[in-house]
């Protein structure tokens, strides 16, 4: 009986897992993964979960249940020590499991701060894990002072929860600006007044020159400026790498995350990759997506390439980040752009249209679902509608989706 092995029991391992079975393969399946939960919503934790508005049980992808009854073997707090390709099989410590076909859906790993500035000291969080947002919840209480390093999406999000929770909380950026490597400067300039009315200071084009620590505890930062602060904790968010050590010391080729064709198979014609772990081929280049529908979309195309459907992985990227009562909402990927469009929505609803030439590439849409919505499809359809058009209130988006 054919036996597929999938190591990672994130979203992109879960939404795999539970392909094959809807696909009707009938074979065995084996999901493993390094945390003791269960696969988990990853996107609530430093959110919903962290300001106790969600239970434990609920940031789970699927009830334990679910994994006997669809007969799938889930092993949980394994870590995967080695893959061997020539034998097909993987080590779990002393352990040795043989495969017939093997998927990797590693996910990412959050970048920490060396421990030669103090990035070892305790009290210093990252956002990636249940064990992360178990071990900083504590601290996270009013009247706290918090350190956020890093001004992308994940340190404003948690800069947000802090701030609701009455902590006092000071973010530093390296670059010019908050959300520079993501963002336009409009999207920027709209969260940065945001944190100001809820109180956090934002200090960007300023790096973070090392925490100083009591006893093995954080209790300040001494910034590149010289000006010290005191804090109770700090929280990282300065991006994450793709997780490729184990397909690294098998051979497999790497380029921006586990190197894989349109139909995610790897170097290796037995092994595969979907999710935060894996590049493919785009638009004469190689991209990898962070995001939890590109790993849902691309764990499930993997699925049924590996029963032999062949259909080449056409991404349609969207993404979405919510901070205090704000939701902002990504079509489409911004890369090149040379113009922004604004767009005035209802009340403190605006979007901003990224436009290359006349090509529309994407739209950032906040608390404004059905700019997002309208963006999203002509995007994925390959329409750029005029600018001035865009940027006029009266016009009507709907209209701009007629041929």
């Amino acid at each position: 009986m054919s036996h597929i092995v999938v190591i990672g029991a994130g979203q992109a391992g879960c939404s795999l897992v539970a392909k094959l079975r809807k696909e009707g393969f009938e074979g065995r399946i084996t999901l493993i993964g390094a945390e003791p939960a269960p696969p988990y919503q990853r996107p609530p934790l430093s959110k919903a979960y962290l300001l106790g508005e969600m239970t434990r049980e609920r940031l789970f992808l699927r009830p334990e249940s679910f994994y006997a009854e669809q007969d799938i073997d889930l092993r949980l707090g394994t870590p995967v020590t080695a893959i061997d390709r020539d034998a097909r099989t993987v080590a779990l410590g002393d352990e040795v499991l043989a495969y017939d076909q093997l998927a990797l859906t590693t996910g990412s790993d959050p970048r920490r701060l060396p421990a030669a500035i103090g990035g070892d000291l305790g009290g210093v969080f990252t956002v990636r894990t249940l064990a992360d947002i178990d071990a900083m919840a504590p601290h996270v209480v009013e009247g706290a002072r918090a350190l956020i390093v890093g001004g992308g999406y994940i340190g404003l999000e948690a800069a947000a929860v802090c701030a609701k929770k009455g902590v006092r909380v000071t973010v530093v950026e390296m670059a010019e600006r908050i959300l520079q490597r993501v963002a336009a400067k409009e999207t920027s300039d709209y969260f940065r007044a945001l944190h100001a009315r809820h109180g956090v200071e934002i200090r960007e084009g300023l790096g973070l020159e090392r925490l100083i620590g009591v006893e093995g505890k954080v209790t300040g930062a001494v910034l590149a400026d010289g000006n010290e602060l005191e804090v109770d904790f700090v929280v990282v968010g300065v991006g994450i790498t793709p997780s490729t050590a184990l397909a690294e010391s098998a051979g497999l080729a790497i380029d921006n995350g586990i190197a894989v064709d349109a139909l995610g198979r790897s170097s290796d014609p037995a092994i595969w990759a979907a999710g935060d772990c894996a590049s493919f081929p785009w638009r004469g280049g190689r991209l990898r997506l962070e995001s939890v529908p590109n790993a849902i979309d691309m764990a499930e195309c993997v699925a049924a390439n590996m029963l032999g459907a062949g259909t080449p992985y056409a991404p349609k990227p969207w993404f979405w980040s919510d901070q205090y009562d704000v939701k902002l909402q990504i079509a489409g990927l911004n890369t090149g752009y040379d113009r922004v469009i604004t767009r005035p929505g209802d009340g403190q609803s605006v979007s901003f249209w990224y436009y290359q030439g006349d090509t529309l590439l994407a739209v950032d849409a906040i608390n404004d679902p059905r700019a997002y919505m309208i963006g999203k499809k002509l995007i994925e359809a390959g329409r750029s509608p005029d600018p001035q058009a865009v940027a006029d209130p009266g016009t009507d988006l709907k209209a701009l989706l007629r041929p």
